[in-house]
This record gives C-alpha cells, sequence and structure tokens, in this order.
C-alpha cells in the first residue's frame, strides 16, 4: 500500500508540499487554484493513491464512488463535499474541518479524524473500521446504521449526533463529552464509555 509521499516546501518551513507542486498550502501563490488541480485530478481517477494535500480548501465537489489509498487531507476543509459509496484505507484528515458532507454508504477502515471538527455530516449505512476521531469536535451528524468496530472517539465532543442501530463492539468513548446523542438499538454494552484508554 502506498503512502502519500513526503516532499518539503521548496520555501524551508518544514511543511510538506502539495501534491505535484513544490509548495505547501500556506506558501502556494493560489492555493484556491491548487484545490482545483487536486479535485481535477481526484474526479479523473476512480482511484486515487499517494495525494498529499495539506490545508487545501474544498467546497461543493462530488468525490463519491472513489477508492483513496494513503492519502493526506491535514488540516484540510470540506464544505458541502459528497463522499457517497467510497473506499478509503490509510487515510489522514487530522484536524480537518467538515461542513455539510456526505460519508454515506462508504467502507472505511484505518483513517484517522484526530482533532477534526465534523458538523452536520453524515456517516450512514457505513463500514466505519479501526478509526481514529480522537478529540474530535462532532456535531449534528448521523453514524445510524453503520459497523464502527474498534474506533476512537477518546476526548472527543459528541453533541445532538446519532449512532442509532450501529455495531459498537470495542469502540471506546473513553473521556469523550457526549450531550443530546441517540444510541438506540445498538450495543452499547460492548463499548468503552470509562476507564482508562483502550
Amino acid at each position: 500500500m502506498l503512502v502519500f509521499t513526503i516532499v518539503p516546501c521548496a520555501a524551508g518551513c518544514g511543511r510538506t508540499a502539495i501534491f505535484d507542486s513544490h509548495l505547501c498550502a500556506i506558501h502556494a501563490v493560489e492555493p484556491e487554484k491548487d484545490a482545483r488541480r487536486v479535485s481535477s485530478y481526484i474526479l479523473s481517477h476512480q482511484v486515487v493513491k499517494d495525494v498529499n494535500a495539506p490545508g487545501l480548501a474544498f467546497e461543493s465537489v462530488d468525490f463519491s464512488s472513489r477508492a483513496f489509498y494513503g492519502c493526506n487531507f491535514t488540516r484540510a476543509s470540506f464544505s458541502m463535499c459528497l463522499f457517497p459509496s467510497s473506499i478509503m484505507r490509510m487515510c489522514f484528515f487530522d484536524f480537518a474541518s467538515f461542513n455539510n458532507c456526505d460519508f454515506s454508504r462508504n467502507d472505511l477502515q484505518f483513517l484517522s479524524f484526530a482533532g477534526s471538527t465534523i458538523d452536520n455530516c453524515t456517516f450512514e449505512n457505513s463500514e466505519l473500521i479501526h478509526l481514529n476521531y480522537g478529540g474530535t469536535k462532532i456535531s449534528d451528524s448521523t453514524f445510524n446504521n453503520s459497523n464502527l468496530y474498534n474506533s476512537r472517539f477518546i476526548d472527543s465532543e459528541i453533541a445532538n449526533s446519532d449512532f442509532i442501530d450501529c455495531n459498537l463492539k470495542k469502540v471506546s468513548y473513553v473521556n469523550a463529552k457526549i450531550s443530546g446523542v441517540s444510541f438506540k438499538a445498538s450495543n452499547t454494552a460492548e463499548a468503552v464509555f470509562e476507564g482508562p484508554p483502550v
């Protein structure tokens, strides 16, 4: 499996350069143009591997029905983006932001959303296996009818969201702040809500 290539930013800042560029999103002359270029690349490929796009902003892009392997979207922002029926493996969305995005009917495994902000998004009817949502802020979102086996919500903040009819076996909500959340018909007895992180 490929993992995104580490190419240092030519400006010498220590960050990694954007896919098919010599500069990071901070030093890019036109980061909006870079986001469009990366989007066009993804939309022209059914299988997307080794894409490094940290810090870029994506709005109203339909990324659905694609397979992502070893991609990095750390600190990126996604607004009204669509990902339904996608496959993702070993991708990083750490400290990213998601607003009004659709991740329904997905097969996601070994992804990290650590420190991200997720607002008004859906992860319904999905395989969400071995995912790291540690430290995330999740609000007004739905995970209904999904398999979250062995995923982690440690130190997260979850508000006004639903985990209805989900498989929560070995899911950890240790130290999570949970309010206005429904776990109706989910196997909460097999999830961890207190005690040391596992």
